[in-house]
């Protein structure tokens, strides 16, 4: 008896464990893979996939943990601990860079494969929160996966225009879901203006509950202002900003 409950004992560690984590997910192509860190969260609501800027890369790994200074990727642990699994995702392996063009169109594929991983793992409600460039993946994902596959969106530091899939630019009107849009005042990226983000929401004809925040805080910017710690960032305000952010997906209303 004392030997099987070792063993359960080992097994259920090894299956936590399992939970955590960088991952690799195979997205059938030659022997490319999409990197994801995985937290499971027994009490979780939902399952959030995160969608950070830029070219999504892992290339900062320490100890098995991204250390990537991505809005989304810095703040995991805030996700978290607001009684949410989270999934993070990065670019495919095979990838160089991942620019608007493969966002709207080929990332689409590779961002179902991680809903279809997330659902079979947890079971709970998928939601796609992007940043940045991530918010052109993440609304051209939700739009073509149907609201059957995507529980809601978040948009933060929205692209608002200059580039392709700028999200006034995709068929937006045709969501379905709850959307919530977040963007810094200060945000100075040319390619995410405040005040064009905060027209999004007029846009969401078909959205059942949608909501536009602007922040106003923070400190301490530096560095490009498109990068993530500037405004574009919520730099020194991640916790607000996450807070507002999960309060809204457990209680979306307009």
């Amino acid at each position: 008896m004392k030997i099987f409950a070792a063993l359960f004992f080992l097994f259920s560690v090894f299956n936590i464990h399992a939970q955590e984590g960088m991952l690799k997910l195979d997205v059938s192509r030659n022997d490319a893979h999409l990197p994801l860190y995985v937290m499971s969260n027994p009490n979780a609501v939902a399952t959030l996939i995160l969608l950070p800027g830029g070219d999504a890369s892992t290339g900062n790994i320490v100890d098995g943990r991204p250390r990537s200074g991505n809005f989304l990727a810095r703040s995991k642990e805030y996700f978290f601990n607001e009684n949410l699994n989270v999934v993070v995702m990065f670019r495919a392996s095979d990838l160089a860079k991942l620019d608007f063009p493969y966002r709207v169109k080929e990332h689409v594929a590779e961002i179902a494969k991680v809903i279809n991983f997330s659902k079979e793992r947890f079971g709970k409600p998928i939601w796609l929160v992007g940043t940045s460039r991530g918010t052109v993946s993440a609304t051209a994902a939700a739009l073509a996966l149907g609201n059957n596959e995507v529980q809601g969106l978040v948009l933060t530091a929205s692209v608002t225009n200059k580039a392709i899939g700028a999200i006034k630019t995709q068929n937006i009107g045709d969501l379905k879901i709850p959307v919530l849009v977040v963007h810094h005042k200060n945000d100075a990226c040319k390619i995410c203006v405040p005040f064009e983000a905060s027209r999004i929401t007029s846009d969401l004809k078909s959205s059942p509950a949608k909501r536009f925040v602007m922040i106003d805080g923070g400190s301490d910017p530096e560095g490009d202002p498109c990068e993530a710690k500037h405004w574009h960032g919520f730099i020194n305000y991640e916790k607000q900003t996450v807070k507002i952010i999960t309060d809204w997906i457990k209680n979306p209303i307009s």
